[in-house]
């Protein structure tokens, strides 16, 4: 479990971050939709400024740098969309950021991460450590690591959506549905809504988070796991901290296929007008395929937006 000496994540944090965010960003709509006859909403972090939920977490967490660490800069491992969040805080604040991100990476999030004024070094994905790179380039620069979701001010940032939404909604929602790739959201969000059911949603072979919930215990990734479209939920393992927060209070894992993926795609721009990417389509995924439960209070997040232009339209056309 996470160390005694070690900053957890708490309610409190999550309120706090909801308000430091309010005053720099206004709130993603929150859209109603009918699936399968049931009037549910959906919450459209795509809609972000970076195109993703991420934003929330990156501004939180270097909002809380002390001036020496801010002067010594950050460093992040992403595969896009924390990248943008961070490269975006930092370049408000006047951080130096350094991004650790997979040389296959979508070229839109390499470019956009890199316009946001970020250094990017690569990596192989897969064949190398991400956090070992990490681990290294502080070694030899120094620097602050903002963990994508294993860091609590991250977690705290992600959770103001939780926060968000419940002033929208008006009430707690019943149930939320997140796309899950390390937990960082889906543990945000436990904090920020206490009384409300969290579904996590990973890709198939990709439900690190769902076994570690069941298990009560870290599990990682097996060898030659299969493809996914969803680049941005590919963590080889969730973090104790995360886990503290999801264990006993998250539902048990839901995956979703690729073609579930893509028909959520294009629900959503059918629908909605709204342009999501695979990983931030696959909580929607499950809802379209009856893996689960929906009421009128039911919040399902599309959490990010960023994807290659060319990939989506052979999607949106049935390709």
């Amino acid at each position: 479990m996470v160390p005694a000496d070690i900053r957890k994540p708490t309610e409190q944090g999550v309120i706090d971050a909801a308000a430091s965010i309010a005053a720099i960003l206004p709130p993603t709509p929150l859209l109603p939709v009918e699936i399968g006859g049931i009037a549910c909403h959906l919450k459209a972090e795509s809609l972000q400024p970076v195109g993703a939920f991420k934003i929330r977490g990156g501004w939180w967490r270097l909002s809380n740098l002390s001036d020496e660490e801010k002067a010594r800069g950050v460093i992040a491992v992403s595969s896009g969309n924390h990248a943008q969040g961070v490269a975006w805080a930092a370049r408000k604040l006047g951080i130096a950021a350094t991004i650790v991100m997979p040389r296959n990476a979508p070229a839109v999030k390499l470019e956009a991460t890199r316009a946001l004024g970020a250094e990017i070094v690569l990596y192989e994905r897969p064949g190398e450590d991400r956090d070992e790179v990490a681990a290294k380039l502080i070694e030899e620069r120094g620097g602050t690591l903002v963990h994508a979701f294993g860091d609590p001010w991250v977690i705290e940032g992600q959770g103001s959506a939780g926060i968000e939404i419940a002033r929208q909604l008006g009430r707690a929602p019943s149930r939320l549905v997140a796309c899950c790739g390390g937990g960082g959201l889906a543990a945000g969000l436990a904090l920020a809504c206490p009384e409300s059911a969290i579904h996590i949603v990973e890709p198939l072979g990709w439900d690190m988070v769902g076994q570690a919930i069941a298990r009560n215990e870290i599990v990682r990734v097996g060898e030659n796991p299969p493809a996914t479209i969803c680049d941005a939920l590919q963590p080889d393992a969730t973090k104790e901290i995360n886990l503290e927060v999801l264990a006993g209070r998250a539902e048990p894992g839901i995956t979703v296929t690729d073609e579930e993926v893509r028909e959520a795609q294009r629900f959503a721009f059918s629908k909605l007008n709204l342009v999501v990417e695979p990983g931030g389509a696959a909580a929607l995924a499950a809802a379209l395929a009856g893996k689960v439960p929906l009421d009128e209070d039911t919040v399902i997040l599309l959490t990010g937006g960023n994807t290659d232009a060319e990939r989506f339209a052979k999607t949106i056309a049935g390709n």
